[in-house]
């Protein structure tokens, strides 16, 4: 299917028509025909076409931190399902973190991921740092990275061995690997169901305090600043994950003014969700880490505007209903995150921090992070791009939805900001 790209405004800075009106022709999957809407003739043929004075038109995003269950927990989502999900959702390729049944830790592992990723959403494996994701002995990183995984980590078990820490970081040196660690001090989050402070006394629960995700930046920093004195071939390459506290963006903003090469990323629904929501115990709400407070939602956004942050990730984590609807206490933590991302950006978006640099986000710096090719939006390119209006409302539900999970507090609601389609292989998912 031809499809036209009417009148879109084209969001991609490496491009002379950024921010401009254009018109764009896709044919068998690649980009034959791009020029200004102004100058454009009215020679174009389309079996599908997609406009509006709104529509926007971008490089097609990458989450670098997805939660597939596949292998092995495929009935909270399988590759297929999360892959439509990511479509739906406006991504083209997603980083998958390696807490599966088995735990991705070996060259088949890796193998396994790459044969039965979907040709449209384009599936790049994170291989577990420790054997079974255990934080004690280190896997054959050297064999994964040259199997495919594009970087490491421990995924959703944060790794607190700091001798393993340290050593992981000597060893992805030599391929100029990516380490990627989630902070937090289990001792210290140990029996904790949300952020510790004014709400959690309220409601009586065990709390979960900024200090075990600050303590272990901190700590992180130091590692990274002994590990680079002693660089070999490459300097170490550290990505913090999921930072949700006010001093770790502190931390982090001052250890890039040393010159070190730290990254870190935030999880979209922390750019709006605030702890003043679990008041009813919802347990749709109850995430790792916490939603803490206003204050350090403020934070979190600053360190977007100055380019603390590096990446805005899903964090996709579906659960099955029974992991949800019970006790609050017994509830699994996780929230889906690809079907939601762009009705959050879109409350997210300001002035200060403008589509384009939004997406820049989850577009080009998780793709250079990870060593990935970046797309081209020109004439005789394959198609990876990702189309959506901001103002069109749509209703969250099993029929929009393609994940086999719905754990998400805006089930059922209806949302503003809706993808229209996404390029990518030579494949497209064109919204109905």
């Amino acid at each position: 299917m031809n499809v036209w790209l009417k009148s879109v405004t084209l969001l991609e800075p490496s491009s002379p028509l950024h921010r401009q009106q254009v018109h764009l022709l896709i044919q068998n999957g690649k980009i034959t025909r791009l020029e200004a809407a102004s100058d454009a003739g009215s020679d174009i043929q389309a079996d599908r076409v997609i406009e509006g004075d709104e529509v926007l038109v971008s490089m097609g995003w990458l989450d670098m931190q997805t939660h597939f269950g596949d292998p092995g927990l495929e009935h909270k989502e399988d590759l297929y399902s999360g892959s439509q999900a990511a479509a739906a959702g406006g991504f083209t390729e997603v980083a998958l973190l390696p807490n599966t049944d088995p735990v991705v830790d070996t060259k088949n592992d890796v193998h396994y991921l790459l044969g039965h990723s979907p040709d449209l959403v384009k599936i790049h494996p994170l291989a577990s740092v420790t054997r079974q994701a255990q934080g004690t002995e280190l896997t054959e990183m050297i064999d994964l990275h040259q199997a495919g995984a594009v970087a490491f980590s421990d995924g959703l078990n944060a790794l607190t061995h700091r001798q393993v820490l340290l050593k992981a970081m000597q060893y992805t040196q030599k391929f100029d690997g990516l380490l990627i660690n989630r902070p937090e001090d289990t001792q210290l989050t140990q029996f904790g169901v949300m952020h510790e402070g004014v709400q959690s006394t309220l409601l009586g629960t065990k709390g979960m305090p900024s200090l075990s995700e600050t303590l272990v930046v901190e700590q992180h920093i130091r590692l990274l600043q002994y590990a680079s004195e002693f660089a070999y071939d490459h300097p170490p390459r550290l990505h913090l994950s999921n930072i949700s506290a006010a001093e770790s963006v502190a931390l982090i903003r001052e250890a890039k003014q040393q010159d070190l090469t730290i990254t870190c990323d935030v999880a979209a629904h922390q750019l709006l969700m605030t702890d003043e929501l679990l008041a009813d115990f919802d347990t749709n709400y109850k995430v790792n880490p916490p939603l803490r407070t206003e204050a350090d939602r403020f934070a979190l956004l600053e360190g977007l505007k100055d380019g603390t942050i590096d990446v805005i990730v899903s964090s996709h984590q579906p659960q099955d209903i029974e992991s949800k609807r019970c006790e609050f206490d017994l509830a699994e933590f996780g929230m889906l995150g690809l079907p939601t991302f762009l009705p959050i950006l879109t409350q997210v978006v300001s002035e200060a921090l403008p589509w384009w640099s939004l997406l820049d986000r989850c577009t080009h710096i998780p793709r250079e992070l990870l060593k990935l090719p970046l797309p081209k939006i020109a004439e005789g390119e394959m198609a990876n791009l990702t189309v959506f209006d901001p103002t069109t409302e749509w209703e969250f539900n099993e029929l929009t939805s393609p994940s086999k999970s719905s754990n998400h507090p805006w089930w059922g609601k209806t949302l503003t900001g809706r993808v229209l389609a996404v390029f990518n292989a030579g494949k497209q998912h064109v919204a109905s």
